[in-house]
């Protein structure tokens, strides 16, 4: 399916949605009752829609395309997925203001720069990593979207202007209690995604394992996770020293991955 309304269509849902939570929150008017499920619906309206387009774009009978921005659409798609998911049950509706015009922003990037087609083999233990490390990526990445939204929390309340969206927040312990439950979850996928990749390797990929770009960043990456769950459950990390953890350890899962991917297929043409 590569209709170009389709996309526009896709794309229209994805920003209506960020469109109107921002809306919301900037009338500081939490979306809630008949207003959230409405919204939400736009979501997985947008959703169904962008997974129609990824069957068509990334899968075929010799394996999964793995091209730079089909992957960006693809761990864009289930972040999309675990925040409509998450937010009928969990107060993080107003993540949506940045995560779904991001999906919809990386939906449009694969239709129209599709990148070199880069076909993985679909064996059984290389899909279970693959799926294992974008549900990571994609905990990782709703906790690197909602240290943001803690963050602006944080200095809004700091310097004493809680009015304005901020008063559609939820509490800033509130706000911090999920981000560490998506970190802790994310981590311990990610934990399986770079134990299988170091000890498996030839199983996984069919050749030996070898100290990558790739997996010397996500070890990086990882390392940082560790010691932010230690130090919160040690020291009782919060606040800015959290946020400043959480983001370093996402910017570094980020260039361990896309950053590898753009160098190889962007700078490099391979």
């Amino acid at each position: 399916m590569t209709n170009p309304a389709v996309n526009f269509l896709a794309f229209a849902l994805y920003a209506a949605v960020g469109a109107l939570l921002w809306r919301r929150l900037a009338r500081a008017d939490a979306a809630a009752g008949g207003a959230k499920i409405g919204i939400l619906s736009l979501g997985f309206g947008a959703v169904v829609l962008h997974a129609a387009l990824l069957y068509a774009g990334l899968w075929s009978d010799k394996g999964i395309n793995l091209a730079l921005t089909g992957a960006f659409s693809l761990v864009a798609w289930v972040v999309a997925v675990v925040y409509l998911l998450a937010a009928f049950t969990r107060p993080i509706e107003n993540l949506g203001v940045i995560i779904m015009p991001l999906a919809g922003l990386t939906l449009l990037a694969a239709w129209l720069w599709p990148g070199r087609l880069l076909l993985a083999p679909a064996s059984a233990l290389q899909s279970a990593h693959i799926v294992v490390s974008i549900l990571a990526y994609s905990l990782l990445t709703l906790a690197a979207a909602q240290s943001v939204l803690l963050l602006v929390q944080e200095r809004h309340l700091h310097h004493k202007h809680p009015g304005g969206f901020i008063r559609a927040l939820p509490p800033m312990q509130t706000m911090e209690a999920l981000m560490f439950q998506l970190i802790g979850i994310g981590f311990l996928l990610l934990t399986l995604t770079v134990v299988s990749g170091a000890l498996f390797s030839e199983a996984v990929f069919g050749q030996p394992f070898k100290f990558t770009h790739h997996m010397v960043l996500s070890v990086f990456g990882w390392a940082v996770y560790a010691v932010l769950l230690l130090g919160r459950r040690r020291l009782g990390w919060r606040g800015r020293t959290a946020v400043r953890w959480t983001l370093g350890g996402f910017l570094l899962l980020l260039l361990g991955y896309f950053g590898s991917k753009f160098v190889l297929e962007i700078l490099l043409g391979r």
